[in-house]
């Protein structure tokens, strides 16, 4: 019903107020040429019938509508109506007995009630609006300077890592730190697809276009350029952006695992990513065409932390990871519920 109250005729035909009145007049007109036709039809079965009745739902609308002109303008001329055709003495102004001068009185007093009534919760509707659309506002400008704030950390924190890392230089610390530099990029690159524009004010994300932005991004910064390439096929589904971002890091840490480990001792290879539905839910699936994984875990300098965050990652977007491997590759297939 709040919506109804919403829709100001006069406003999305005359904005600016130019030609406000005629809007409303037009309007009113309308509403009342349909309920005369109504009451043309309704006495062609039962004559007489109610002679009121019709004005009361046409001076709502009119009012609702096109404000309290269109109402005013509409219940004068169907109580004037009612009153010369409907009303005996018929094709007269003249009243027959006193009851039709006390219906008379009556439907006007209640044809001026409605019409206060419906004003009044428009206005109402309106105010409400106006601080809603106010208060949203408010809430952009507050997401906008968020979102500036978390960029600027992001870049903060991943120039301290990069400035560590050089630093560093070589051994077990540089790797540990270009590591983490990787993750807070990738952080970071969720962050700008996912809380931005139309993304952060519906809270959901179509992952066709994150993942195939997402799998651009790490292709440029893995360098993955013909001998390794890196293909991304997504079909469209709108996902809340927070599992979107479990799922975004779990992409980011197995491409990046494939890039670093999957062709040892090749010079060049395949990764594909798939995102797709899959009854109930979707299913992720990463695969290479590498020298596949060893029995044990494969020896890194970070202990398995990757393999600990993709675990993490999965528990996150409410999914079970499964891993086949073989001399022909490795394929993790992430099912994920509904």
């Amino acid at each position: 019903m709040g919506r109804i109250g919403e829709t100001d005729l006069a406003d999305r035909l005359a904005p600016g107020g130019r030609g406000a009145l005629l809007v409303q007049l037009g309007f009113g007109l309308l509403i009342t040429g349909l309920a005369i036709g109504l009451r043309a039809v309704i006495d062609g079965i039962s004559p007489a019938a109610g002679p009121f009745a019709l004005g009361f739902p046409a001076v709502l609308i009119a009012t609702l509508f096109g404000r309290w002109q269109a109402g005013l303008l509409t219940g004068t001329l169907t109580l004037l109506y009612s009153w010369y055709f409907v009303l005996p003495v018929q094709h007269s102004f003249l009243l027959k007995t006193p009851d039709d001068t006390g219906r008379l009185v009556l439907a006007t007093i209640n044809y001026a009630a409605v019409l206060v009534i419906a004003e009044l919760f428009r206005r109402a509707v309106r105010r409400a609006t106006a601080e809603r659309d106010r208060e949203l506002a408010e809430r952009d400008l507050f997401l906008e300077e968020f979102d500036h704030r978390v960029k600027n950390n992001f870049t903060l924190v991943a120039a301290l890592l990069d400035m560590q890392r050089r630093r560093a230089k070589e051994g077990e610390t540089a790797e540990a730190l270009s590591s983490a530099l990787n993750r807070v990029e990738s952080i970071a690159r969720a962050h700008r697809h996912l809380y931005r524009g139309g993304a952060a004010t519906r809270g959901e994300v179509d992952m066709a276009t994150y993942l195939e932005e997402l799998c651009a991004a790490l292709a440029e910064a893995l360098f993955l350029r013909g001998a390794i390439t890196l293909d991304c096929f997504c079909d469209h589904g709108a996902i809340p952006r927070d599992r979107a971002v479990s799922i975004g890091l779990i992409v980011n840490e197995l491409v990046t695992n494939a890039a670093k480990h999957a062709f040892a001792g090749r010079h060049g290879g395949r990764i594909e990513v798939r995102f797709e539905a899959a009854s109930p839910g979707w299913r992720l699936v990463v695969r290479d065409d590498g020298v596949g994984m060893p029995e044990t875990p494969r020896a890194r300098k970070d202990g398995g932390l990757g393999q600990k965050l993709v675990d993490g990652f999965v528990r996150q977007a409410r999914g079970k990871a499964n891993v086949e491997t073989g001399t022909e590759g490795t394929k993790v297939t992430v099912a994920l519920e509904a």
